[in-house]
């Protein structure tokens, strides 16, 4: 019997280590561009030593039970061994992902690396084969290691133990043993009170870093497993009908005598969005000699300065530009066809004004849904990957290079202006994006790298089509689908989620510099009332140009979390942790109070839209 409770304590203890090991090894791997002192490391152990009780009680139910079971009978020694690899594969899998995945997405495993399984040849286009086979060596090894820890952590023989019990001694033990397990529940549910165990409680820093360090990554990974990122959202901040009654407010859907930045209402228009490319690359944040041609085309077209991306992943961005729509924390739109068929699009707008459509994109177009998307909301014809050779096809790592698609993009506006009918063109860069497989090594950083080379690809096209006859009634909009955590950049920096904003072309009538703080998802509503063309049912787009913008807020959705940005004040809430984590500026809590309104009606305008 005391044997039997040793070994249970033994592998409780030594989960309880993996996981506190398991965390320092990821705060040693992810640490660059963070600040981390040798202090954090203990502190991240401490605070999120609750989480890592509760989740080894988990691992610890099949022992338990397997204990209990050999007092009566004989269980073969094999069980527990195969419980044990098991628990080490899966335990190492988990380790390893959230370890590596951090650094490209800056948040914690969850299910959100499900739904890119789909399609996994996209889904591994950002990192190399090399990477691949070093993690997966990494997961054997990790496994392997694991498993003999649990393998000789006790010399208690599981199929022998029965042999040594009488009957009085095995009614004993088995009471003992049964009582262990409401203990067990108890822990694992944190204790008696009304809260239980949750990722909120290991928050302890004003450093997003170190408390994301400090969150199991089991927990996190079964936190979410019950909620798939493709479920439609579900909020309770306020009463519902007050969060609409405030969205309408701030997201008027009609145009009052907008300030006129073109000289035509009815401009050939090209929107390119710029994979990842914040401004922390552009003369906007200091960096000009990054991309010096597109810092000249801010001064020399419209640009508005105060733009900030709505979401941090293509998929939203890609649903925030088209169609206006707000982006959500753990839910992707474009993932949901069935909602995704009824959005408002730009295309869609302009088809209905007689404009030819079509989409540029040299990847997969089937990546992450879409091409359902694009079609459904008003693009006509579609140019991808497949229409390329195959020697085309293999010049990058996600699909066709941007220096060739730049110049289809120009062939198809040069074809295209020949035609009697306006034309809409959309076109979707790849280049700027891991693994930063691009033919230029200005600088030492990869990263840098792949944003000078879309420079490059931008400014040489920008001199092409000017020389060009359709360059009098073109408007090209330059717009990024989102930007990166670039050296570790954080959500806390203000500077994380800035976007560029720029139009340019001989459509446009007088460069100048907007600063009225904006989203991408403004976009919509902006360049329809810049062309006299309704806007009514982009239900969360807003014409900055229009008298009735009074109020300019920005806001930006991450991985469960929300920042807020207006013109005095930066604040951001954690969904996880259920409070705020940052607050600079005058009334923040007004603020973030607007940011979860506009989330709410968003996501009930979500669950109405197909059902009205």
């Amino acid at each position: 019997m005391k044997k039997g409770l040793l070994y249970l304590l033994k592998y409780y203890a030594l989960t309880v280590a993996l996981f506190i090991i398991a965390k320092w090894v990821f705060m040693l791997y992810n640490a660059g561009g963070h600040h981390v002192s040798f202090g954090d490391y203990f502190a991240v152990a401490r605070h999120g030593l609750t989480l890592d009780l509760s989740t080894a009680l988990y691992a610890l139910l099949v022992p338990l039970l397997v204990v209990i079971l050999s007092i009566w009978i004989r269980i073969p020694a094999i069980v527990i061994k195969l419980y044990n690899g098991l628990i080490a594969t899966a335990f190492s899998m988990v380790f390893v992902a959230d370890t590596c995945l951090y650094e490209f997405w800056g948040f914690k495993l969850d299910v959100t690396c499900l739904q890119y399984l789909s399609t996994p040849t996209e889904a591994m286009a950002s990192v190399s084969l090399w990477y691949l086979l070093v993690r997966l060596i990494a997961v054997i090894v990790v496994a392997l290691g694991i498993y003999l820890l649990y393998s000789r952590l006790s010399c208690y023989n599981i199929d022998k133990s029965y042999r040594s019990y009488t009957l009085k001694k095995r009614l004993i033990a088995t009471l003992l043993h049964l009582l262990l397990i409401p203990a067990v529940i108890i822990g694992i549910r944190g204790g008696l009170s009304e809260s239980t165990t949750n990722i909120g409680q290991v928050f302890y820093s004003q450093n997003q870093f170190l408390n994301h360090a400090a969150i199991n990554p089991v927990f996190n990974f079964l936190a979410y497993i019950g909620s798939p990122v493709n479920d439609i959202p579900e909020y309770h901040f306020m009463d519902d009908n007050e969060s609409k009654r405030i969205a309408a407010e701030l997201y008027p859907t009609e145009s009052i005598t907008p300030d006129s930045l073109l000289n035509t209402s009815r401009p050939n228009v090209v929107v390119i969005l710029l994979e990842s490319c914040g401004s922390i690359f552009t003369a906007q944040d200091g960096r000009r000699h990054v991309m010096p041609r597109f810092s000249q085309l801010m001064d020399e077209g419209i640009s508005f300065d105060s733009c900030y991306a709505n979401s941090w992943r293509t998929d939203r961005g890609t649903v925030c530009t088209w169609s206006g729509y707000p982006s959500f924390p753990m839910a992707s739109v474009i993932k949901m066809p069935t909602k995704a068929h009824h959005l408002p699009g730009i295309a869609k707008s302009l088809k209905r004004e007689n404009y030819r459509t079509s989409y540029l994109y040299g990847g997969d177009i089937n990546f992450t849904n879409m091409r359902s998307y694009l079609i459904s909301t008003g693009f006509e014809t579609l140019r991808w990957k497949a229409d390329y050779s195959l020697s085309e096809q293999s010049t990058a790592k996600w699909g066709v290079r941007d220096d060739i698609t730049f110049r289809t993009l120009y062939d198809m506006i040069e074809e295209q202006s020949k035609g009697q009918q306006h034309f809409l063109i959309g076109y979707s860069t790849l280049s700027s994006h891991e693994p930063w497989d691009v033919p230029i090594h200005q600088f030492d950083d990869k990263e840098l790298n792949g944003f000078y080379y879309l420079d490059q690809c931008i400014g040489d096209f920008v001199d092409r089509i000017r020389q060009t006859p359709a360059w009098d009634n073109l408007l090209v909009i330059l717009l990024p689908d989102h930007s990166i955590a670039y050296k570790g950049l954080e959500q806390t920096d203000i500077t994380r989620n800035h976007i560029p904003m720029v139009w340019i072309g001989g459509a446009v009538k007088t460069p100048r510099h907007i600063n009225m703080i904006c989203n991408q998802t403004d976009l919509a509503a902006t360049l329809l009332g810049q062309m006299g063309i309704a806007h009514d049912d982009y239900h969360f787009s807003r014409d900055v140009m229009s008298e009735n913008y009074q109020r300019p807020f920005a806001i930006h959705t991450y991985n469960n979390g929300i920042s807020m940005i207006n013109s005095t004040t930066f604040t951001i809430y954690d969904l996880t942790a259920n409070r705020s984590i940052l607050n600079k500026g005058e009334k923040a809590d007004s603020l973030m109070h607007i940011g979860k309104a506009v989330l709410q009606a968003a996501a009930l305008d979500l669950k109405e839209i197909g059902e009205k």
